[in-house]
């Protein structure tokens, strides 16, 4: 049984993407239309959408937007196919640390690359695969979603840490895909979202999206997973991931490998959730994922209130790496990767 999420975070409709905005969740519901590579940019770099792989859809809807309007000034291919690479390295570099962004772009350079026609049957191909990764996408979650509701415990507590679900992905989620398909299986479950400082993701959109589906869930803050780890109410956890290495060091949102030491301190044990895509095998560990660093007013304002003295000193990284010690398992649309994760990571790309 699949469970079905309302949520549609992203949507080419026509000829724009149509994208929740994320940063006004939960206080109201709204979408934008995206109409140009520029403001595609934009939304991945200011966060109005995020989660590695709705940014991977994201980027290719971008490249879409980039060709339409190459394809307006120019008819010589070759022209418009440098161009379209120029643009499309711009918005790759939004975000550094998600690999699905540059996965997705690679995707529809090589496709543009291989079109025998013109540039107007290629602006076609790129739309159609854009609307075939965003459906893959809600496929491959669910998949991964059945996978990993056969490990979930009958009714158990799940912590879950920063915003994996619909509003990460396209429509249903990795770790919250997770617990959608075990909710379904068995509404016993019991879901804790951690808030997620400095933007609140887990406060302000796994909440908010969980009760949209009808699925329960505890807010805690940041610091109390210990606490509920120890009294026995979480029984295991479950994130998604924005860069997986070759070795199965994981980076996700800051905060996880904090998560991840009380996991292991408890005997809880301790998955990722995240689709094949998000594996970069070009990084042979986590040191050498590179983690972005975001503004120092995610940490000295809410809802743009100073919170602290003005004098203050401020480092925010936007991810940490969880190390593959930790990690209890990785789980994909494939099925579920165990250690030693080199060996089980390159099985599962070689068999893709």
């Amino acid at each position: 049984m699949v469970f079905e999420s309302k949520i549609k975070t992203i949507e080419w409709i026509g000829e724009v993407s149509r994208i929740i905005n994320q940063t006004v969740l939960p206080y109201k519901f709204e979408t934008v239309d995206i109409k140009n590579v520029e403001e595609m940019y934009f939304a991945i770099k200011d966060m109005i959408i995020r989660g590695a792989p709705a940014i991977g859809i994201a980027g290719a809807h971008g490249v879409t937007l980039a060709a339409i309007e190459i394809a307006k000034t120019t008819k010589d291919k070759d022209t418009f196919l440098k161009e379209l690479k120029k643009q499309a390295d711009y918005l790759n570099s939004s975000r550094p640390t998600a690999v699905n962004l540059n996965w997705a772009i690679t995707k529809q350079l090589e496709i543009a690359q291989s079109v025998k026609g013109d540039i107007k049957e290629i602006v076609d191909i790129l739309k159609e695969n854009g609307k075939k990764l965003e459906n893959d996408d809600i496929e491959i979650n669910k998949r991964l979603g059945e996978y990993g509701a056969d490990v979930v415990p009958k009714g158990a507590g799940i912590l879950t840490h920063c915003n994996a679900g619909a509003l990460a992905t396209v429509g249903y989620g990795t770790a919250l895909g997770v617990i959608r398909s075990a909710f379904a299986k068995d509404s016993s479950i019991k879901v804790f979202a951690d808030e997620t400082r400095p933007r609140q993701q887990g406060a302000r959109l796994t909440t908010w999206e969980l009760t949209q589906d009808g699925i329960p869930v505890t807010l805690i803050t940041d610091g109390m997973c210990s606490y509920f780890m120890s009294k026995g109410m979480i029984n295991m956890v479950i994130t998604g991931a924005d860069r997986i290495a070759a070795n199965g060091d994981t980076a996700n949102k800051i905060g996880t490998y904090t998560v991840a030491i009380a996991a292991k301190y408890h005997n809880i044990p301790f998955y990722i959730a995240a689709p094949l895509s998000t594996i970069d095998i070009s990084i042979k560990s986590g040191s050498e994922i590179p983690i972005e660093e975001r503004s120092s007013e995610e940490v000295t304002h809410i809802n743009g209130n100073w919170i602290c003295s003005k004098d203050v000193n401020i480092i925010n990284p936007g991810f940490d790496v969880t190390p593959n010690e930790l990690i209890t398992g990785i789980i994909t649309e494939k099925g579920i990767l165990k250690p030693d994760f080199k060996i089980s990571i390159e099985k599962a790309l070689k068999n893709n």
